[in-house]
């Protein structure tokens, strides 16, 4: 949240040490979003609402400019419940402490709900009828449902007569987040918008797949309803965030600027033995702004703006063909740690291999055409993470193909040549993406530093993070290059590639 000049980040973190336990909320704080200052944790188990659990939770600026904290707590029974907190002294814009009135918990759950899967509140939103509502993950038995509790007061709350919305055969829906968008512009709207110039967003963290879908629809607010769009699908075959290793995600309206910022983690994909010996496990990712599409059907999103302000060495290409087989560096700046924006374009579809209506699922598919795979039009696009050789790499790639003579547009990152270290784990990451024009020209955006690529295609429609562990392509020894396994030449019409932060050596 931002408060007083100040962005605030609250995370679930273990103090003793870089395996999971030991939960409490820490805290961070940032004028910029990018470098960021810790504090001591905001939040601990102390009392018996919680003494077993510091949960996640969201963050409400109430009128007045008056911050409060909605979490889950694990209580003497074991049982998930919800609290509330309350700075200490509002006055101070760093909120170092926090207080725990002693009439939480505020929201139970009832005797037929499952108290063990009832947890991660949301922002608070407020309703003409004059009371503020959350919605609270929660599933029975293997139905998904976004609970919704409406209060005047934030000490008495009431359960809505029926869910926010649920889902069959969804499993556990984590961490859900709501929230309006615009139909038009890129401008961020606060929680509480509502009316017919917004659409709605319900996100929800799906426990069985660990994927954080979105659903696009409208929210009827005297019903305590949300609707989701004929287009848009409520199950773990919709629309994603995020294509690779990207969870527990939440947004903020950012007063500051205007806008809606998601924030995603990434676990590790190495061994707990390694996370030990490193010393830190699991990351937050680059902060994005997102938007509707100008479809109305998906959301856009694309890093921070701040992010630019840690840009040094620059390097820039035009008009460079890509042969069949093509391998080209890109270099003069520090490839380990790099933002680097490239614009390929590749000729008619008639040069395209026609689309199998069988390819659903994206990642699979990926898994099935690695970027060695000689094709039609592609695979094109990035190996980053590379190896002087390429022994190692973490391609970031596009496939091509027609389907009644319509581009369809897949998108890879990572797989099993991401690292020599047989331990890890080395998945094909896919989505396919919405790409309208026949104009022959796809975008592509990546965020390297050190074990992460964070990939942004289309100008920020389809996105995909991937984590590797190279041995060799380690901090000066990393390479990366442009590349055109296809057997139709593309060409790389503009790329703009800066190093970023601070370099370091590994």
């Amino acid at each position: 949240m931002y408060y007083k000049g100040f962005y605030h980040l609250f995370y679930q973190y273990n103090p003793y040490g870089s395996t999971w336990g030991n939960i409490v909320w820490a805290h961070s704080y940032s004028k910029d979003l990018i470098n960021w200052i810790p504090l001591e944790p905001a939040i601990h188990p102390s009392a018996p609402f919680d003494i077993n659990g510091t949960w996640s939770g969201s963050a409400t600026i109430l009128p007045g400019n008056k911050p409060i904290i909605l979490y889950t707590g694990l209580d003497t029974e074991y049982r998930q419940v919800q609290n509330i907190a309350f700075p200490k002294n509002s006055s101070d814009p760093l909120l170092r402490e926090w207080i725990k009135p002693d009439y939480n918990p505020v929201i139970n759950p009832n005797k037929f709900m499952n108290a063990s899967a009832f947890r991660d509140p949301t922002t608070a939103w407020y309703g003409k009828d004059g009371f503020w509502r959350v919605s609270v993950g929660h599933k029975r038995h293997s139905r998904g449902i976004a609970e919704v509790y409406k209060t005047r007061d934030f000490k008495t709350w009431t359960r809505g007569k029926h869910p926010l919305h649920s889902k069959a055969n969804t499993g556990m829906w984590e961490c859900p987040d709501f929230y309006p968008v615009s139909l038009k512009g890129t401008e961020g709207l606060e929680t509480s918008v509502n009316g017919n110039h917004v659409k709605h967003i319900l996100k929800v963290s799906l426990d069985l797949t660990r994927f954080d879908i979105y659903i696009v629809g409208s929210y009827n607010a005297e019903r305590e309803r949300f609707i989701p769009d004929p287009t848009s699908v409520d199950n773990s075959t919709g629309l994603r965030y995020d294509y690779g290793n990207f969870y527990a995600s939440k947004t903020f309206f950012d007063e500051k600027n205007n806008r809606r910022v998601l924030y995603g983690w990434a676990n590790e994909s190495d061994t707990k033995i390694a996370d030990i010996r490193k010393g830190w496990a699991g990351i937050q990712l680059i902060p994005r702004s997102l938007w509707l599409d100008q479809s109305g059907k998906q959301l856009i999103q694309w890093p921070i703006k701040e992010i630019e302000s840690i840009r040094g060495n620059a390097v820039h290409m035009n008009n460079v063909p890509l042969a069949q087989g093509a391998r080209i560096e890109v270099k003069g700046i520090t490839a380990a740690q790099a933002d680097v924006e490239v614009t390929f374009n590749f000729p008619s579809l008639e040069y395209a291999e026609p689309f199998d209506p069988a390819w659903v699922d994206a990642e699979q598919t990926c898994g099935g055409k690695d970027p060695n795979t000689v094709a039609g039009i592609g695979p094109f696009g990035l190996l980053t993470l590379a190896s002087e050789n390429v022994e190692e790499y973490t391609p970031v790639y596009f496939h091509v193909f027609k389907f009644q003579e319509k581009p369809v547009v897949l998108m890879c990152s990572g797989g099993k040549m991401s690292s020599l270290d047989p331990e890890n784990y080395k998945p094909s990451y896919g989505g396919f993406v919405n790409v309208d024009s026949k104009d022959g020209s796809i975008s592509l955006r990546s965020l390297i530093d050190h074990s992460v690529v964070e990939s942004f295609g289309a100008g920020g429609k389809t996105c995909i993070t991937s984590r590797s562990y190279p041995t060799i392509a380690k901090g000066a020894n990393t390479h990366l290059y442009l590349f055109n396994n296809g057997t139709i030449p593309v060409t790389v019409n503009k790329l703009d590639a800066w190093s970023m932060g601070k370099p370091q050596i590994n």
